[in-house]
């Protein structure tokens, strides 16, 4: 039975630096998944990401857009966009590793991964028209989840896993379920239901993705402290969701520094481990917790 060993990086929010990209290069890692928010179009941050030499697949979230998708981003633009296209620099940074709306092939692993919506602010309602047009030619949810679909059907490899910044729609409408709503009003259901429409065509169709990672929606909760976020879940196909985002990433200073990654085990097609480890600057793992038990 083939082992695959994968580390997941949830938002990550202007930290990341060489020494991140030192410790992934130090562990046993067969593949690297990044969901974005990277920073507010944070070439810097973009740019060592990409120099990581692991295979790796990326999918960019909304602060990654975050001058351009939007009016109000676009007027508190610090820079000049007529000159500049930040966006567009950074999707030629990540080159062929960006599988938003795609899908990357890795025959040596027996794995596809497949990208959802890129960019994604989360939540029922179709928004930014114009940008998702303009940069995806995608004009509404049914044609986002039509594209998410296609990327599926082209995987070429028997193991799929789907990366996406926001989640699926689904996973539960309490302020703590994997995307919940937990900000006022609070509840509610707030994954990307075109998400779920790839995942369920793909499902119906035989071929139940093994794992879903994402991000976006923090582990910690805006309207209480007494609990984080629910960040696993599991449906009846076998499909395993894991929210990623544990934020911030980088706590502490100097020799007291310690950052997060996910660690998931893949065991032929059953995901057995998924940890959120926290290390050293030298990615010694001196604490780590698990998402769930094994079934």
């Amino acid at each position: 039975m083939r082992r695959l060993r994968i580390a997941a990086v949830g938002d990550v929010h202007d930290q990341w630096d060489e020494r991140d990209n030192a410790i992934l290069q130090g562990w046993n890692l067969d593949l690297v998944l990044f969901v974005g928010d990277f920073g507010n179009e944070s070439l810097t941050v973009v740019d060592c990401v990409s120099r990581l030499s692991l295979p790796k697949a990326v999918v960019l979230g909304n602060h990654d857009a975050w001058y351009t998708a939007t009016p109000w981003g676009r007027k508190k633009c610090p820079y000049d966009r007529r000159q500049d296209d930040r966006f567009q620099r950074q999707l030629q940074m990540l080159g062929g590793d960006r599988v938003g709306y795609g899908v990357r092939d890795y025959p040596e692993l027996e794995v596809s991964v497949v990208g959802g919506r890129p960019c994604s602010w989360g939540g029922s309602t179709w928004n930014l028209q114009d940008f998702y047009q303009s940069q995806f030619g995608v004009g509404s949810l049914q044609e986002s989840g039509d594209r998410i679909t296609a990327a599926m059907t082209a995987a070429t490899q028997p193991l799929r896993v789907v990366l996406a910044h926001n989640g699926p729609f689904g996973l539960g409408d309490a302020p703590e379920s994997p995307c919940g709503r937990d900000w006022n009003p609070i509840g509610s259901d707030y994954g990307d239901p075109d998400l779920t429409a790839a995942i369920r065509a793909s499902q119906e169709a035989g071929q139940p993705p093994v794992l879903v990672v994402f991000g976006h929606m923090h582990h910690g909760l805006r309207h209480t402290k007494r609990r984080l976020r629910q960040a696993f879940a599991q449906d009846e196909w076998g499909t395993v969701y894991l929210n990623v985002a544990s934020v911030p990433r980088i706590v502490g200073k100097g020799d007291e520094m310690r950052r997060n990654f996910t660690l998931i085990t893949l065991e032929g097609e059953t995901v057995t481990e998924a940890d959120l480890v926290w290390t050293d600057n030298q990615g010694r793992i001196d604490r780590s917790s698990s998402y769930f038990k094994p079934l």
